[in-house]
């Protein structure tokens, strides 16, 4: 573990006392586990017991606190709750360019543990493309299963029961609420907008670690509640890569490389946590021997298959031995990851490209479904989401606006058509969505956090001036009925409602 480090809190709109256990109440799980909240790479969370669109009307909404840390940081990922001996938690972590991972108490804003990867790798501190170090979030494992969109999507209910009992040694409790009679579990979770059966894929009950990739190439696994490991690093990238999309399915991890760096080519990489043998797919193998793209990594389907954008190509590459099942080649260069969701009976792709268009693609048979035209969509990822009437939404970012599209039904197929357009945000970050509320981080020197209606583009609340420093990587992230943005200087801010205590 690290040596000591002094770290700087700041708290807004807090009371609590200063010894005790502080649990966070009218919280249900919201698991932040990779970049883009869940394997689809969809950044969007469905519900959400205190953030709606209701709710962010209100005043309320507020800076809650910052927490100084060290380097470039990457984004955060969640665990909501965590409970261990010593009661519940809510957990985030993230990445630091000097090959640190942190974790942090989301509900306090203080650090419950850091270390200091032992790679050897150094940070650059100058090359946008080859920052060196640390460069994908850490990650949870994830499942491909779909989830359904909640029929409540109100604010101010419980999202779930409380969990407890004892787990293994210095790993916390296990999840024992399967066991117990219906009556002690408390309410019922909403009802789910049912999966197709053929698409569903059952959840898989995974140990309680969370992992990284530092800048040595090796992937660590750590326990959540102290950062201790698991067990010993292993062999998963060549040294200098520089790593995006982290992502942890059904004992594989998954990430991707990008840029080049440290004479790792482009392309798509699977370590079997069991065998631990590596697996790689090359972007040098498409159509135009072209770079991978976008930050979110790989997107998964349902059924495990990888759907990833390299040059002009979207390749569908089997799991685990990521080898070549389908793929589609078009005439423009993409410039994000794919996005994954299911319409109807089938499982579609969606991806940007640099020219500004949006490709909407058949996951089965990787025929393009339906086009855009015009625009620019090369800022950011793409993010998608359902609304309570059942209206699927894409939104893409680019250097003036996000504009939303809807996917409707055009004669039996799928059709993309326009939504709303809103332009009141300068080079934004992918937007992401809670509870049908799209969060947006406007101007990169003098960053603004927006919310808007995810189905209107109404403003509903913005940051002000709570966020003095500039913002240029990372990206937003959001869990415990927080939102979060990491700067430039180090700092973590998390934005949302005060608890009670």
């Amino acid at each position: 573990m690290a040596g000591r480090i002094v770290f700087t809190v700041v708290l807004a709109g807090y009371a609590f006392f200063a010894a005790g256990v502080v649990q966070a109440q009218g919280r249900g799980p919201a698991n932040w586990t990779t970049v883009g909240y869940d394997a689809q790479r969809s950044f969007w969370i469905r519900t959400d017991p205190k953030i709606s669109t209701d709710s962010l009307r209100k005043p309320g909404f507020q800076f809650l606190w910052k927490v100084k840390l060290e380097g470039r940081l990457t984004p955060m990922i969640v665990l909501d709750p965590y409970t261990g001996y010593r009661g519940h938690k809510s957990l985030g972590y993230l990445g630091g360019s000097s090959d640190d991972i942190f974790g942090i108490d989301i509900d306090l804003g203080i650090v419950e543990w850091h270390d200091r990867l032992a790679s050897g790798s150094k940070d650059s501190g100058t090359a946008v493309a080859c920052p060196g170090g640390l460069t994908s979030a850490p990650a949870r494992p994830a499942s491909v299963a779909i989830q359904g969109l909640p029929a409540n999507r109100g604010g101010g209910a419980r999202g779930g029961p409380a969990r407890g009992s004892v787990g293994e040694p210095r790993q916390g409790a296990v999840n024992l609420q399967a066991a117990a009679p219906a009556a002690a579990r408390g309410p019922a979770a909403p009802a789910a907008v049912a999966v197709p059966a053929a698409l569903a894929v059952p959840a898989v009950v995974r140990p309680n670690a969370v992992y990284a990739v530092a800048g040595d190439g090796m992937l660590r696994t750590m326990y959540v509640s102290n950062g201790a490991d698991v067990e010993p690093p292993v062999r998963f990238l060549p040294p200098h890569a520089n790593a995006v999309g982290l992502i942890v399915v059904d004992n594989v991890a998954y990430a991707e490389t990008i840029h080049g760096c440290g004479g790792v080519p482009d392309g798509v990489w699977a370590l079997d946590l069991n065998s631990k043998q590596v697996a790689n797919w090359s972007a040098a193998g498409t159509a135009t021997q072209g770079a991978t793209r976008g930050a979110a990594g790989p997107a998964f389907g349902p059924d495990g298959t990888l759907y990833g954008t390299a040059g002009n190509t979207i390749a569908a590459l089997e799991p685990k031995s990521l080898k070549l099942r389908n793929s589609f080649a078009g005439k423009e260069e993409f410039a994000s990851s794919p996005v994954v969701f299911p319409f109807q009976d089938k499982i579609l792709v969606a991806a940007g490209t640099r020219e500004g268009s949006i490709y909407l693609l058949d996951g089965g048979t990787m025929n393009v479904v339906d086009k855009t035209q015009g625009g620019s969509v090369a800022k950011g990822d793409l993010s998608s989401w359902q609304d309570g009437s059942g209206t699927r939404w894409i939104l893409a970012a680019d250097s003036s606006s996000v504009s939303a599209w809807k996917v409707v039904d055009q004669n039996g197929a799928a059709a993309l058509r326009p939504g709303w357009a809103w332009t009141d945000v300068e080079s934004p970050l992918t937007p992401i969505v809670v509870n049908g509320v799209m969060f947006a981080l406007s101007g990169r020197e003098r960053p603004v956090l927006f919310a808007v209606d995810a189905a209107t583009g109404e403003q509903l609340w913005n940051s002000g001036k709570a966020i003095p420093s500039p913002v240029h990587g990372g990206g937003l992230s959001a869990g415990g009925s927080q939102i979060y943005v990491e700067t430039d200087d180090g700092n973590l801010y998390a934005f949302g409602f005060p608890m009670e205590h």
